[in-house]
Order: C-alpha cells, then structure tokens, then sequence
C-alpha cells in the first residue's frame, strides 16, 4: 500500500502546486474515463488481474472522481481511446502506469515492453521513461518523490 500512499502524495502535490495555477491540465470526464481504461488493459497484460492492482485502480478511479459502479463497468467495456492533450498529464499517466506495473510485486516482461511503447505512443521521451523504471526498480520501493518526478518532467522537455 506504499504505492498507494505515494501517488495520492503525489497527486495532492500536484494540485496543490500545478493544476491551480492552470486549470487547462485538469482531465475532462472523457480523459478520466479514458486514463483508467488504459490502465486497465496495462494492468491484465500479464494474463491476470491481481488483487493489489485492481485495489490500485479503485483508487485512482476514487481520485478522479469516477462512481464505483462505472469503474467496475470499464472491466467489460471498450472505449474509444482519447489522446491525453497535457504533456504534463500523460507525464502523470506514465508515472501511474509505472506504479501499477510495480503494484502486484512481480514485473512482467510484457509489461516493460508495453510501457515503453505506450510512452512512445503518447509522445514521451523514451530516455526518460526509461530513467524512471530504473529508478523504480533499483530503489527498494518503487516510488519517486514528487519533486524529482518533476524535475525529470522538466527533462522531458529539453
């Protein structure tokens, strides 16, 4: 429940710090709809849904503000897939993804592979993605505190 307790640090930072002072990185029902549908796919790549990463997900979809009976509902729907337009936002998405994938104990190839294309897809620099799986996974807990997260955001833009 680490992972848990970082990103909704993490989370709370981030609006406290970003999402006030520009209300355009804030994501629209369709966005939120659409991160926790990626998320879910990301989540049962391996085969399985674990009970930690299913727990993971509620959370998020509790944190943006997505009813219990509509998440549940995402487990047997398809959505169209919405682009994230925030680069900080899909920044915040790949984080997200990186902590699901960290959230069962065990990292699957699959999982590696799929999130560095999905980072590639959403327009991410692919040094960085890769500097932040290494840091997740050479530190005994896969979490990144938020300051850092944001300085390897700044990165990303050079």
């Amino acid at each position: 429940m680490l992972i848990v307790e970082s990103l909704l640090g993490f989370v709370f930072w981030i609006k406290n710090n970003i999402l006030a002072k520009n209300n355009n990185l804030i994501p629209t029902y369709e966005e939120k709809i659409s991160l926790l549908l990626e998320m879910i796919a990301f989540a049962t790549i391996d085969g399985s849904l674990h009970k930690n990463e299913y727990a993971f997900l509620g959370i998020i979809a509790n944190e943006l503000k997505i009813s219990k009976a509509v998440f549940n509902d995402l487990f047997h729907q398809e959505l169209p897939h919405i682009v994230i337009k925030s680069e900080f936002e899909r920044f915040h998405q790949l984080y997200r993804l990186a902590l699901l994938m960290h959230s069962d104990g065990v990292l699957h190839p699959k999982e590696e592979v799929a999130i560095l294309q999905i980072s590639i897809d959403m327009g991410l620099n692919p040094i960085v993605t890769n500097r932040i799986l290494k840091m997740m996974k050479k530190n005994q807990s896969p979490i990144i505190k938020a300051d850092i997260l944001l300085e390897i955001f700044k990165e990303q833009h050079n």
